[in-house]
């Protein structure tokens, strides 16, 4: 993926070095998530997709009544455990996915666009994937809709150095143990869930 010049990085690796339990805010989430673009923070009314790589394009989404049940409906089989609050944020990223599309026009975009779809306003790279996963975790939040998990800032891996491109994820922190889960839009193509899994394995992969 394209490197952004803006340091969009700098609060992940703040926030990555803090204590396991020490959550962020929802006014730190949305500083180091979406600022450095100019993106308004989402609300349950509306979202700004970022598309076409390092959130070149960006579609305002407005979300009704009917589209907060939907969301209200797929986290309603999350309520039992954290785990399957996780499946659920998975599921509610698919359906999230389809509902933007018609108004961003990523419908059918691929997983893990590389160079070959730099901006491409169809497509989205890890910044523009882990900025609207992120948006989506914060209407949840914002809705009610998460017990088990509050939203934290994207983290990156990567530094060339090491052989491997910077990529983004959005992040979840459990909040009965302070562990983080990478929740990753980006490696999935059009309409699937959301890769989940901890962000200590997600770093090291």
């Amino acid at each position: 993926m394209r490197v952004s010049p803006r340091l969009v990085g700098l609060a992940s690796v703040l926030w990555a070095l803090a204590s396991p339990f020490a959550f962020a805010g929802t006014a730190d989430v949305v500083a180091a998530t979406f600022d450095a673009y100019s993106v308004v923070a989402p609300t349950p009314e509306r979202v700004i997709v970022c598309h076409g790589f390092g959130c070149k394009y960006r579609s305002e989404v407005a979300l009704s009544a009917a589209d907060r049940a939907k969301l209200a409906q797929i986290m309603a089989g999350g309520k039992g455990s954290a785990v399957a609050e996780r499946q659920a944020i998975a599921g509610a990223w698919a359906w999230f996915d389809k509902r933007i599309a018609t108004d961003a026009g990523t419908r059918n975009h691929v997983a893990a666009a590389g160079a070959q779809y730099m901006f491409d306003a169809n497509q989205f790279d890890c910044v523009d994937a882990s900025r609207n996963t992120t948006s989506l975790l914060l209407v949840l939040d914002q809705l009610g809709l998460l017990r088990f998990h509050a939203v934290d800032v994207p983290k990156s891996r990567g530094a060339f150095i090491d052989g491997r491109p910077f990529h983004y994820t959005a992040v979840l922190r459990e909040k009965a143990n302070g562990i983080e889960w990478a929740v990753d839009s980006w490696t999935r193509a059009y309409g699937q869930p959301a890769e989940v899994m901890t962000l200590a394995r997600w770093l090291s992969s």
